[in-house]
């Protein structure tokens, strides 16, 4: 009953329960999956087709199993998934690209391979599509590019319980080859909600290096913390809405710990021990509560500073 709502499967598929109760409360490695881009038209696909190939130096594997290094194989694949039929070929959508990543240290060949068959068995029976592995970065990833239009004209455009449920098929992968993984909602982690774009959080780094000004995003959430501080204003409703799901769900958790603390066996014993730990630890602050508590410690340090020099005394 606690997972099932975790799930984008019937309950009782994808392994025991007991065991993913297990691995995320001993905090196991998510798996990410998320959509990156739409290339519109050849020209752009093949852009795209050079980004993630690196020019030829990344290698594309398409559907069938074929390798794609050259320039010339690279730009005929976005002629064929352009779209041709269709009079305004460069503003119809001819891919849908997609990242599947994990954390730094795990095996870059596992994941290529648990994406390779999470594509084939998932993707591949109307979709053409291409893998290309990265590892250029602490996070070992594989960029899957899937042709808009499948066999049978039918449009690729996953929607977010899809991708749910390919971080499943992701994690279980994984699983298989022996690397753990798990692919949990954030609220079932105590996390709110999702991290920054891509593009905003290069504009972040480019601003970090002082390169570029700051994002508005960070003037945003730098005023809506002053307010909230300041009593002009309450938490936003995500947060309000992210602390009433923690509540419910550390809830259902204390009562899973509750009913494996009856049981005769000691390792059910040791996971409600568990359990009650990883409630215990409490959820994971969004980056508008790292603020307001940000600013309330640098303005109890000044408060601090400022007793401390009236005890001094003037000219002291």
């Amino acid at each position: 009953m606690l997972l099932r709502s975790l799930s984008s499967r019937r309950a009782g598929q994808g392994g025991s329960t007991r065991a993913r109760l297990a691995r995320i409360v001993s905090r196991a490695p998510e798996v990410m999956v998320k959509v990156t881009g739409r290339p519109k038209g050849k020209n752009h696909a093949a852009a795209h087709f050079d980004y993630i190939g690196r020019k030829g130096d990344v290698p594309l594997e398409t559907r069938d199993g074929d390798i794609l290094t050259d320039k010339e194989d690279r730009a005929a694949l976005a002629r064929d998934w352009g779209d041709p039929v269709y009079w305004r070929d460069n503003s119809t959508v001819a891919a849908v690209s997609m990242v599947f990543s994990m954390p730094a240290g795990t095996d870059p060949d596992k994941v290529l391979s648990a994406v390779r068959e999470v594509a084939r068995s998932e993707i591949g029976h109307e979709w053409d599509y291409v893998l290309a592995l990265h590892t250029d970065t602490p996070r070992p990833h594989v960029h899957v590019t899937v042709a808009a239009r499948g066999d049978t004209g039918k449009r690729f455009n996953p929607r977010p319980q899809m991708l749910h449920h390919y971080r499943e098929r992701f994690a279980e992968e994984l699983r298989a080859r022996g690397v753990t993984a798990e692919a949990t909602p954030r609220a079932a982690r105590g996390v709110g909600r999702a991290g920054q774009s891509m593009a905003l959080n290069r504009m972040r780094q480019r601003y970090m290096a002082g390169t570029a000004p700051a994002p508005f995003a960070n003037q945003k959430i730098t005023a809506a913390a002053r307010d909230q501080l300041a009593g002009r204003s309450t938490a936003p409703d995500f947060v309000v809405r992210g602390r009433q799901a923690w509540n419910e769900t550390q809830h259902r958790y204390l009562a899973a710990a509750k009913r494996l603390e009856a049981s005769s066996d000691p390792a059910d014993r040791q996971l409600a021990d568990q359990v009650r730990q990883f409630v215990g630890a409490g959820r994971t602050p969004t980056i508008h509560e790292r603020s307001v508590a940000a600013m309330e410690r640098k303005r109890q340090s000044e408060r601090s500073r400022n007793r401390d020099r009236s005890r001094e005394g003037p000219g002291r």
